[in-house]
């Protein structure tokens, strides 16, 4: 099949608003570090602008221009290295820990966050194994089991490491997957039987994870300690009433508000462009996964289908994850903003990402 050179011009215009936009409200989100020095300051911005956005940006145009199907043919080795790259977080001196986890990998002249090569990694492996399972993916012995098996590996890494915000990325792209391509209801419901158990497993066995839910149960019970982000995030997110106080404006940034740059971005958001601006930005993640859905629907094959579904889920439930947490719906999880908050790896890897959406775009029935 031939591509149509036509790719999906709505879909990137999105992404446009949403890197551009992101990129405007994390300049004045970062204003917040300006007690640090300034040349902190251009650090922290520059290392967004340079690694995320100019290379992320040319990783996107290099990937919209690589026909989708080549990735398949290298699946198990991309799995396989994204899951190498993902350990060297447990190898001394070149692992970061950082307050109990270990997510970074520091190279001297770099240093990046593997999950976010794993998450991608698994994707482009499940969506490649999917593919190819067609009626047996019925079955329970060779459709379910394996698929669990191949969701165990990441979910091992990740809870070691632990992230447990992108383990549920993972898990909701992988259940979201198995699904399109043909599961079975039971199985289904099965799948997510065993990941409600496991979570409530880890909710018993690790005193972060239980704090966390304890803290979204009653916020007030430890206002100063395991409650003071959220509480913060929620005055910060009410003082920006219907329009916000403007852009720079924010209080809750200076002093107040753990991880401003972060977790907590969405929250001097709305505080600095009130009801109407946050809204904005959640309409624009809205639009982003439902034109990526009608891309995926679109796809001419199991793979591009499967593969534009993953990336989209892997993508919106993020976001949307971290904005119901701001707004304390969810317990916290630890997972930023795509496209709006700092760190320079999960901006390249979701241009990548949505590089790949765009080429399959060019081939939509």
């Amino acid at each position: 099949m031939s591509a149509r050179n036509n790719y999906d011009k709505l879909f990137f215009a999105i992404v446009l608003i949403l890197v551009f936009g992101g990129l405007f409200i994390f300049a004045s989100a970062s204003l917040g570090i300006f007690e640090e020095g300034v040349s902190n300051y251009l650090t922290i911005v520059i290392k967004q602008v340079v690694f995320g956005l100019i290379f992320g940006m040319a990783a996107l145009y290099i990937m919209s221009g690589i026909y989708y199907r080549d990735w398949q043919k290298w699946a198990p080795h991309i799995f396989l290295l994204s899951i190498v790259t993902t350990l060297l977080v447990f190898v001394p001196k070149i692992g970061i820990n950082t307050l109990g986890a270990k997510r970074w990998i520091d190279l001297g002249f770099i240093s990046f966050q593997p999950s976010e090569f794993l998450k991608l990694g698994f994707v482009i492996y499940f969506a490649s194994w999917l593919s190819t399972r067609k009626e047996a993916i019925t079955d329970f012995n060779r459709g379910f089991l394996p698929a669990m098996l191949i969701l165990a590996i990441p979910s091992i890494i990740l809870l070691s490491q632990p992230d447990t915000g992108t383990l549920l990325c993972i898990l909701l792209a992988g259940i979201s997957m198995f699904f399109v391509a043909g599961g079975r209801w039971k199985h289904l419901m099965l799948l997510i039987l065993s990941a409600t158990i496991g979570i409530l497993i880890l909710i018993a066995v690790k005193p972060y994870a239980l704090a966390r839910v304890t803290t979204f149960l009653d916020p007030q019970a430890d206002p100063l300690g395991a409650g003071y982000q959220i509480r913060q995030a929620l005055i910060a997110i009410g003082s920006g009433q219907t329009f916000g106080r403007g852009f720079g404006q924010s209080i809750q940034k200076f002093n107040f508000l753990p991880e401003p740059l972060g977790d907590a971005i969405f929250a001097v958001a709305a505080e600095e462009f009130g009801f109407i601006g946050s809204t904005i930005l959640v309409l624009l993640f809205l639009a982003f996964t439902l034109r990526g859905f009608r891309i995926s629907a679109r796809s001419p094959d199991q793979f591009s289908r499967l593969l534009s579904l993953g990336i989209v889920i892997l993508i919106s439930a993020q976001s949307f994850i971290n904005i119901a947490a701001m707004l304390g719906i969810v317990p916290l999880t630890g997972v930023p903003l795509l496209f709006v908050s700092h760190g320079g790896t999960a901006l390249l890897f979701s241009l990548i990402e949505v590089g790949l959406i765009l080429n399959i775009s060019k081939f939509t029935k």
